[in-house]
């Protein structure tokens, strides 16, 4: 069998073999050495008004007589299951947590390793998935004339940081904002705990490429293939038992399979969580993974429901990534963010429909969290933009690369590399 017929077979059996990039370390990085960064990435457009409640806003209540979560519970009052967690006070700008998130995130706020950032986003005004989701993964300007496919703001993060970068896609495919010059291997989480190959082919594969200056790229990508194997197999009886107790909730999750990409389902998000913590405790140090299911327009539910289960399933692997990251976590630094947000007013089928702003997480051991950060508008019909949703007052270029610039000490040079166009600025987020 010749190389070509070897890759195709790669392919059709499922093997993201990325290459890692050959290059050299050309600067060491003024900043953390072992910092690392994850992106999670919503795809379908998350309600952000259901999780970071607006609790001190009359119009929130006004504008969702349906799916509105209480506000919370007076202090030494009776506690309500369905009401919203208070976390920055009871007054008309005071914030809450939905309830789903009450064992998994609110811990993380309490500890100061969970910030807000409301009324994010992008300029973006298509209310497109593909579109807004594109042009996040681009990083570039909305109106540059059209969304480049060659080169995403990940992959030209990794060529910022030299030779120190050791990026990761936990996706079936290469996502937009990993492609570009530096090479990126993509693992996917949904595999059986079978390797695709058995050791008579890895050795026929191997030998092709002996003498050559991809043998040890080769050796080290069916290294990370059998790796994930391996954990995929060591949990994958308390995987099954996992999602033999969420099959009540498949019926509820009505998921946007075009808006989703593809991507990995919320449920079960624990299991591929501990996975994906142990491979980048171990092996890398910037990181991509995609969650869909999160276009609510009917039957979104409140403190319970649709949205309900879908943030619950999201915090407990967002807290099993942090428990099995172990020390690591103090070096480590999660931005959630999706496309856009949704609605501020319910819809007539009880769910929202595509908005503008949303709202980011930020969570990791080096967070300044305990925080609502960023600049923030009342939340009022006079404040919405064009009636209908939150605005953008953070540009998601701009808050991202002051992460970059603190995490990694990248100047205006490299930081204009990643973002072109954009200037950084730093909240205080790390």
């Amino acid at each position: 069998m010749n190389r070509r017929d070897w890759i195709r077979t790669m392919g059709g059996a499922g093997l993201a073999l990325g290459l890692p990039a050959v290059t050299s370390r050309v600067f060491a990085l003024p900043a953390q050495a072992d910092a690392k960064f994850l992106l999670v990435f919503l795809r379908g457009g998350y309600d952000a008004a259901n999780v970071l409640v607006p609790a001190g806003s009359d119009f929130y209540y006004a504008s969702r007589p349906n799916i509105a979560i209480r506000r919370p519970v007076p202090p030494n009052a009776a506690p309500d299951p369905a009401a919203a967690l208070a976390l920055t006070g009871q007054g008309a700008d005071g914030w809450a947590l939905h309830p789903a998130l009450g064992e998994t995130m609110l811990p993380l706020w309490q500890r100061q390793q969970l910030a807000f950032v409301p009324f994010a986003g992008t300029d973006d005004m298509s209310r497109s998935h593909f579109e807004t989701q594109d042009g996040i993964e681009a990083g570039l300007d909305a109106h540059a004339g059209g969304v480049p496919r060659g080169s995403g703001f990940l992959n030209r993060l990794a060529q910022a940081m030299g030779g120190q970068a050791a990026p990761v896609a936990f996706t079936d495919g290469l996502p937009m904002v990993l492609s570009g010059g530096v090479n990126v291997p993509n693992v996917s989480l949904k595999g059986t705990g079978r390797t695709p190959f058995d050791e008579r082919q890895t050795k026929l594969l191997a030998g092709m490429y002996a003498g050559t200056r991809f043998e040890s790229l080769i050796a080290e990508g069916f290294d990370l293939r059998q790796t994930v194997a391996e954990q995929a197999e060591a949990m994958r009886l308390h995987e099954t038992a996992m999602k033999a107790g969420d099959d009540s909730a498949a019926g509820r999750m009505q998921e946007m399979q075009a808006a989703s990409r593809r991507a990995l389902s919320a449920r079960g998000f624990e299991q591929e969580a501990r996975r994906m913590a142990g491979l980048m405790r171990d092996k890398f140090n910037v990181g991509f993974i995609d969650v869909g299911g999160w276009d609510t327009h009917v039957n979104q539910g409140g403190a319970q429901g649709q949205l309900a289960n879908l943030l619950d399933n999201l915090g407990r692997g967002l807290a099993a990534f942090a428990a099995e990251i172990g020390p690591a976590w103090r070096d480590t630094t999660v931005v959630v963010i999706s496309e856009f947000g949704r609605t501020f007013r319910e819809n007539g089928t009880r769910g929202t429909d595509h908005g503008h702003g949303t709202v980011y997480w930020v969570a990791g051991g080096n967070v300044r969290g305990g925080r609502v950060v960023g600049e923030q508008v009342a939340v009022a019909p006079s404040t919405l933009n064009q009636d209908r949703d939150y605005p953008v007052r953070n540009d998601y270029r701009a808050v991202l690369g002051g992460v970059f610039r603190r995490l990694y000490g990248l100047d205006d040079g490299r930081l204009a590399r990643v973002f072109p166009g954009s200037r950084a600025r730093d909240i205080g987020l790390v």
